[in-house]
């Protein structure tokens, strides 16, 4: 049965880099593109970013089975030590991944996580 986990991250991004970007490398890891027909295959999931000059901090809310919790951080982490993604306009967004670690599903946040391991 799917459980719901966080994970939190920050990047430091070049200005005038879109910050959906490394959100969009985490669902390109996890799904293979960032558009694609939903359920997600391996875990559905959802990246806030909140900016703050160069900095951006990444909050990742995922479901998965916990059998494959290690997979889907190991996946997210990768997508973000890549540091860039290439958009549909062609242009790269780049960042430098500062830290990332996994934190608990916010009290704030159940309504949600059930709505992801329910998907």
């Amino acid at each position: 049965m799917r459980r719901a986990f966080a994970l939190e991250a920050t990047v430091i991004m070049e200005a005038g880099a879109d910050v959906r970007a490394p959100g969009a490398a985490i669902t390109v890891a996890l799904c293979g593109h960032w558009e694609h027909e939903p359920p997600c295959p391996l875990s559905p999931h959802h990246t806030a970013a909140e900016q703050s000059r160069d900095e951006v901090r990444l909050r990742v809310l995922f479901a998965a089975e916990p059998e494959q919790e290690a997979e889907v951080r190991g996946r997210i982490r990768a997508a973000l030590d890549r540091g860039g993604l290439e958009g549909p306009d062609g242009l790269t967004a780049r960042w430098q991944l500062r830290e990332a670690h996994p934190s608990r599903v916010r009290p704030d946040e159940e309504g949600h996580a059930r709505r992801l391991t329910q998907t």
